[in-house]
Parts: structure tokens; sequence; C-alpha cells
């Protein structure tokens, strides 16, 4: 850290948030490859230090005009979503009750896991990606369009998500399956 120039793309908390967004991105992306008990229970670790790094960031100040590059496609979307989808099976929908639309409705809201997932990669790998170009400008953009999409609505969902997957690791099955 004592080589690096002084500049916020630079600061440890940036770092620490980057580290935690590129981990959480691996995770989704490897989906398939592992055990449901074992996903969830990372997504458990990995979601609740994902939010504390994202709100420790103070809101860095634009560097270019418009807005960084996007990178994550449909079909990565898709991928990331169905995957979540087909690993998580019928545990995978939830009750949403922090919707706007909730305030009017007799019915239940149904969420998914799966959906909100790839909401947050898609924040998550587009600053990483951008962040990889180490160009600092870019970086320091890319870090204040995810702060923003952060505020703006994935906060929300990783919340819902969070709250979503403690219910289903506290469920009976899921906890036979610890013992």
């Amino acid at each position: 850290m004592e080589t690096l120039p002084k500049h916020y793309v630079y600061e440890q908390e940036v770092i620490d948030f980057v580290t935690i967004a590129v981990q959480t991105c691996l995770l989704l992306e490897h989906t398939a490859e592992q055990e449901k008990h074992e996903f969830v229970e990372k997504l458990l670790n990995y979601l609740p230090l994902l939010y504390l790094k994202t709100r420790l960031l103070k809101m860095p100040e634009q560097m270019l005009d418009g807005y960084p590059q996007t990178f994550v496609e449909e079909d990565d979307y898709v991928f990331i979503e169905q995957g979540v989808k087909q690993l998580l099976g019928t545990d995978d929908a939830y009750l949403e009750v922090f919707m706007e639309d909730m305030k009017f409705s007799d019915e239940p809201i149904t969420a998914f896991i799966s959906e909100n997932l790839a909401d947050i990669y898609q924040e998550l790998k587009d600053m990483a990606f951008n962040y990889q170009q180490q160009q600092e400008a870019v970086m320091n953009d890319a870090v204040l369009a995810c702060l923003e999409s952060f505020r703006e609505h994935w906060s929300q969902k990783l919340l819902n998500v969070l709250r979503a997957l403690n219910a289903l690791w506290l469920s009976e099955d899921f906890q036979q399956k610890d013992e």
C-alpha cells in the first residue's frame, strides 16, 4: 500500500470493497460447482461484508464525463440468475415486504433471490471490469457509479436477499443438514 499513488482508488477502504465485490462475483459465477448448503453459507458471509465495505466508502468526485462502460450483457445476467435459481430450487422465491408496491397490495409480492443476486452481480462486475483497466479516472468513476446504484437499488436488494437467506439457513431442513 505504501508504494501506491495517493488517490481515492488506492485507499484501503476502496481496495477492501473491490476485493469483496470480486469475491462475490466469483462465487456467483461458480454457483454450479457448489452444493446448495455451501452456497448459502458463503453468501451469508459475503453479503454482510459487502454491505459493510460499501457503506464505509465515501463518495468520490466524478472525474470523467458520462458513465463508465458496462460489460455485463444479458447472457451473463441470465447465466447468474439461472444458476442461482437452479441451485436454490423452490427456496429461490420469498415474500417481499419492502417494495413500494406492497403499500397498495392486498396480495403478497413474490421476489427471487436469483434475480436480486443477478442485479447485484451486474453492478459489481461492471465496476470490477472498469477497475481492472488501471486508469485512475475510470476506476474512480466506476466506484462512484457502483456507490450511486448501491444507494438507488442494490443495497435494499442485498438486504432483502440476506433476510431470505437467513430464513432459509434457520429453517429446520437446513439445520438438519448442518448437523
